[in-house]
């Protein structure tokens, strides 16, 4: 999925526990038949993407990044197509997995101290089209969602859109707009008639 969350920035005094509860979180998303409901997910989608995201898996272990758990491809049913669902803690915001799109099941988690420094982390990227904030606060909400640069910015959910709302992104996640009324003119054919008489 696009907008999937590849990152997440975690307040320092949480982050011990939120690891250990992504961590057995992942675990639970074993991959295998898509078909069977006791599969966490899938295959990826081809042997390249696959060994592509195998490529950001090695790297961010030779980056010094910690392999929270993991990480390895595996085979069934004929192919190895299938990759663990991965989580990697203390990635560097300069690290590759940090920076950019994996599109497989990588989550690369680092810590941060105060809400201006999440804000920089979250802005620190090329990207912009989704974001979420977990906050208890409403006031801390809005003031995120204001200061963060993503086309969506779901508070305490992940990729909420709808057909009446507009979907798309800043920076190198595109320009323009999907769903909602903003799409139309991407459908239409304007036409300028200029005439001198």
């Amino acid at each position: 999925m696009c907008s999937a969350h590849s990152r997440v920035l975690v307040q320092r005094e949480v982050h011990e526990e939120f690891v250990a509860l992504v961590a057995a979180e992942a675990a639970s998303y074993a991959p295998g038949d898509p078909l069977d409901p006791a599969s966490g997910m899938g295959a990826v989608v081809s042997p390249e993407q696959t060994d592509r995201i195998m490529q950001y898996v090695d790297g961010a272990k030779a980056s010094g990044a910690r392999l929270v758990t993991g990480g390895e491809r595996i085979a069934r049913d004929g192919s190895d197509c299938f990759v663990q669902p991965t989580v990697f803690d203390g990635v560097a915001p300069t690290d590759a997995l940090a920076r950019e799109e994996v599109f497989g099941p990588v989550l690369a988690i680092t810590p941060f101290g105060t809400e201006d420094e999440a804000v920089a982390l979250a802005n620190d990227t090329a990207y912009g089209l989704a974001a979420s904030v977990a906050t208890g606060s409403l006031s801390r909400a809005h003031r995120l969602a204001e200061r963060i640069h993503a086309g969506t910015v779901t508070i305490n959910g992940v990729d909420a859109f709808s057909a009446w709302t507009p979907f798309g992104g800043f920076k190198g996640s595109g320009f323009g707009r999907d769903l909602s009324l903003h799409a139309l003119d991407k459908y239409v054919g304007l036409k300028t008639v200029w005439i001198n008489h």
